[in-house]
């Protein structure tokens, strides 16, 4: 007979979850598997078949959209988006057998706070990608990526900025009525609904 687990509010019934650090509010959806040691926040929404990995930390109102796997050593900011089918490496160099690696060797990934990764986009291992910035779908993130930048292709480069909103910003001032200026490489908010 198989063995019963324990009925979990916003946990569908055909999903996996080992960690016991789930956040309130959270659902995580069919065939979704949380594993043991992952940390996932309130509020969240894991959809169907996504993986988490032990050692993985998700923020609060944090979206994992169908099918993404997310790998040890990433850490997801809160109100992050991830597309479906998004995808994230942990190891530049993976091999199998005799020469595989262990977590201590993996190279950590960080999404920042609010920031949108498009469906089928790649981000590999080592790089962050700053708050509130936007990869576009089916782009491949070979470095950092600043904040509230808009990247898109393979290897991933800027073409332009979004707001907070998610609206692209032509000029420093966005529609939503907040502003920006130049920080670095990307941009900070200097006015506006916070």
């Amino acid at each position: 007979m198989a063995a019963r687990r324990k009925k979990r509010d916003g946990v569908h019934p055909l999903a996996v979850v080992e960690s016991d650090a789930i956040g309130p509010g959270t659902r995580v959806w069919a065939f979704a598997h949380v594993m043991k040691g992952a940390r996932v926040g309130a509020r969240c929404n894991l959809g169907e078949g996504v993986f988490v990995e032990g050692g993985v930390v998700v923020g609060d109102d944090v979206t994992i959209k169908n099918g993404v796997a997310v790998y040890d050593r990433v850490t997801i900011e809160d109100q992050a988006f991830i597309g479906p089918h998004a995808v994230f490496t942990n190891d530049r160099r993976p091999r199998s057998g005799p020469f595989k690696r262990g977590p201590a060797q993996f190279a950590p990934t960080r999404i920042g706070r609010g920031a949108t990764i498009g469906a089928n986009a790649t981000v590999v291992c080592g790089h962050t990608v700053g708050a509130y910035a936007m990869v576009g779908a089916g782009a491949v993130v070979t470095r950092d990526v600043p904040p509230h930048a808009l990247v898109v292709g393979v290897p991933a480069r800027p073409v332009g900025f979004v707001c907070a909103c998610g609206d692209d910003l032509r000029r420093l001032r966005c529609r939503c009525g907040r502003g920006y200026r130049r920080q670095g490489a990307g941009l900070t908010q200097v006015s506006g609904p916070r």
